[in-house]
């Protein structure tokens, strides 16, 4: 099963439509084509009242593909990124805690784009890559035209001693490092995606 946060909602590509259908609430649909694929998430974007979209078919590369094509793809990249006193860096962005992120250059990798971004929005270097975290996938209108991006996390390790520096230009106002017991500030204030990178690192139980 795929997430994809929808604004403040979700959608759930799925290839096991009885055990979702008897689990979950919300709106479902079962695949036919992208033309029809591609009203019904117009026609989703208006459903405010509806959290929870189900969209099935039998092969889930297949729908994913499908899904995809209905969008504008934007490749983006970011950190977890924790200190040599086991403590974690967060940002305070748009009056929510956040992790640094940001879309990939031209020719840039994921690492890369990873590792430029949270040296240019925390005005931090030393860090090391320790592994790949998740993946996930926002969709929002750009400009009037919808837009789905992918956002590859990783684990970081930061070994130097500089707080870091916010930067203001990606309206970035604060930075907190935060020990493990303290993270329950961020969970009451920060977003779904951020949670479920917590969650995949094993810092939150939820």
């Amino acid at each position: 099963m795929y997430k994809v946060f929808f604004n403040d909602r979700k959608i759930f590509l799925t290839d096991d439509f009885i055990r979702t259908f008897q689990l979950r609430n919300g709106l479902f649909y079962k695949f036919q084509d992208t033309e029809e694929l591609k009203d019904l998430l117009e026609f989703y974007r208006l459903l405010n009242k509806i959290d929870h979209l189900y969209i099935f078919h039998p092969d889930l590369d297949e729908l994913r593909d499908a899904f995809s094509s209905c969008f504008k793809n934007i490749l983006a990249a970011g950190g977890l990124i924790r200190n040599k006193s086991g403590q974690y860096l967060f940002i305070r962005r748009r009056s929510k805690w956040d992790l640094p992120k940001g879309k990939l250059d031209k020719g840039e990798s994921f690492e890369q784009a990873a590792l430029r971004e949270v040296g240019e929005e925390c005005g931090i270097g030393s860090l090391m890559i320790l592994y790949r975290l998740m993946s996930t996938y926002h969709s929002y209108l750009l400009d009037n035209e919808p837009v789905l991006k992918k956002t590859l996390w990783f684990e970081m390790l930061y070994s130097g001693n500089k707080e870091g520096v916010p930067q203001k230009a990606e309206d970035i106002t604060e930075i907190r490092w935060f020990n493990p017991e303290d993270l329950s500030v961020v969970i009451n204030d920060t977003y779904p995606s951020i949670l479920d990178v917590l969650k995949y690192a094993k810092l939150i139980d939820m």
